[in-house]
């Protein structure tokens, strides 16, 4: 049976290296990965329906996986928007998928970012939550530069069940994300 190099990165290296750092009893209280929420928000869809098609086929076409497009809760009448439009497209891998995914995205899709210098280590949540947020959707190879009509950007949102900030760093840096170095200055 087929298991993503991921996944067997993260049994094999991560889970040892995460119990020894914050001295676990148990290999169940290593924290892991649980999804990956990608979210892109198409605001000008409001005054054309076929930006929402087009961004849910990409973000299909990215992940492997049905995106579905997602609605607003409210009216606004300041953006001339109704309530139950759809104004963008989100998928949440779970499983085989996630690992693809984080796979592709650390080895193929970051490095293809211009002036690429690592990702920020500051935008989590408090809860064990990172969010990183893409700028172009043609970073990744799976989208033919040619066809796309706008460029637009997306979260993307790594959900474990670290309990800090600090052990949802460790797991995601242990598998591979790259983060700046960002040096401290003592003062």
């Amino acid at each position: 049976m087929y298991t993503p190099r991921y996944k067997n990165k993260y049994r094999d290296e991560v889970v040892p290296a995460l119990k020894a750092k914050f001295d676990y009893s148990s290999v169940m209280q290593v924290p892991k990965l649980e999804k990956i929420v990608i979210n892109q928000g198409v605001g000008i869809a409001v005054s054309d329906k076929k930006l929402i098609d087009n961004a849910v086929k990409e973000m299909t076409t990215i992940t492997g996986q049905k995106a579905v497009a997602t609605l607003s809760k409210k009216d606004i009448s300041n953006f001339k928007l109704r309530k139950n439009m759809p104004i963008g497209a989100r998928v949440t891998l779970r499983g085989v998928k996630m690992y693809e995914f984080l796979d592709r995205l650390v080895s193929v899709s970051l490095p293809r970012v211009r002036d690429f210098k690592g990702i920020n280590d500051k935008a989590f949540d408090g809860r064990g939550n990172y969010t990183l947020g893409v700028t172009e959707q043609i970073i990744f190879p799976e989208i033919d530069i040619d066809k796309v009509n706008k460029i637009t950007g997306m979260d993307i949102t790594f959900v474990t069940t670290a309990n800090t900030n600090e052990e949802a760093y460790e797991l995601l840096k242990e598998m591979g994300m790259p983060f700046k170095n960002i040096k401290k200055s003592e003062n």
